[in-house]
């Protein structure tokens, strides 16, 4: 089961991807993000988490919930909030969650299928790096380990440099051509498995990146 994490849900590879609970009011639709004054002037801190529309302090009560993503999808099922349950255990991530989560988790499974898979030699050599670095932790001699560590991440710095530039400027031109400016983003962000701002902020930091 899945409890009321006070953190979003997240997937190795789709980060951009974060998942929460959406709630709904009794009309049907979704509240903005409450507001909470901070005591400090004009600021406010404002949140969308789900325990917060219970009603107090003049704020809406949410009747259900539902799995929502930082992309903008929203889950289809509705689950209802049992507000009596979430007064007495006084603990919001103690209340069950698990029909929004597994809902996210399906969606999270769709983004994953409509995303560029890395090949499995090049996935297989990226873990057998990342596994290497990590038994460089266990080394006795520990000055040598991290020396290895840094020219290790220098190489790897130095390909991300000659590659991602590169790759990132074709990747733009040619869906620039192929569905013209507007309808570029989105097929991006499908191809990457980011959401569209993700998606615009990796191709500015590749195209951009430069190496010494």
């Amino acid at each position: 089961m899945m409890y009321g994490e006070r953190s979003g849900w997240r997937r190795d590879g789709f980060e951009s991807h974060e998942g929460m609970v959406g709630v709904l009011l009794a009309d049907g639709s979704e509240p903005k993000p409450v507001l909470f004054d901070l005591g400090s002037g004009a600021t406010f801190h404002e949140s969308s988490d789900w325990w917060h529309y219970d009603g107090t302090f003049r704020r809406p009560t949410a009747v259900s919930m539902r799995g929502r993503c930082a992309c903008g999808w929203r889950g289809t099922k509705t689950y209802p909030i049992d507000w009596e349950t979430v007064r007495e255990d006084d603990d919001p991530d103690a209340y069950d969650t698990t029909g929004p989560y597994e809902e996210w988790e399906a969606h999270l499974d769709d983004v994953a299928g409509r995303a560029v898979a890395l090949p499995k030699d090049l996935a297989g050599l990226l873990g057998q790096v990342r596994e290497r670095l990590d038994r460089l932790w266990l080394e006795e001699d520990k000055t040598r380990a991290y020396a290895t560590m840094l020219k290790t991440c220098d190489g790897l710095e130095a390909i991300v440099a000659e590659t991602g530039p590169e790759a990132a400027r074709a990747l733009t031109h040619e869906h620039d051509e192929d569905e013209g400016e507007d309808g570029s983003v989105p097929a991006l962000a499908e191809a990457l498995g980011m959401t569209e701002q993700a998606a615009r902020a990796r191709l500015r930091h590749y195209e951009h990146l430069t190496w010494r």
